[in-house]
């Protein structure tokens, strides 16, 4: 068995975190086939993933997200991938949402 585990550090806030995660776990169930179930609490939320191979969760704070999965053998020899490719959608849904928050504090000349 191979983990993964991802930790990113965010100034979006839980509501911004949220509509990441829920990006985020769209995305890997079409890409991936994963299922996934979002547990939604007060102060964070925790997105479960599953599929044949893969278990974990993604926990969702106002400032940070913390990733967590195991790979079964299998797909453990594909674990440098995997993480990677995890790494890149992330990233890029934060960029993102960073880019916009940014845009929305720019008053208009």
């Amino acid at each position: 068995m191979a983990d993964i585990r991802i930790h990113r550090e965010h100034a979006l806030g839980l509501k911004k975190a949220r509509e990441i995660a829920w990006a985020w776990a769209e995305q890997v169930e079409d890409k991936f086939d994963m299922e996934c179930t979002v547990l939604e609490g007060e102060t964070s939320d925790t997105v479960e993933f599953t599929r044949s191979g893969v278990k974990g969760e993604l926990i969702v704070a106002a400032d940070h997200f913390d990733l967590h999965a195991r790979l079964g053998l299998l797909l453990g020899a594909f674990k440098s991938t995997i993480e990677g490719e995890i790494q890149k959608e992330l990233d890029q849904l934060l960029a993102s949402a960073a880019a916009k928050k940014a845009a929305g504090k720019k008053k208009p000349a």
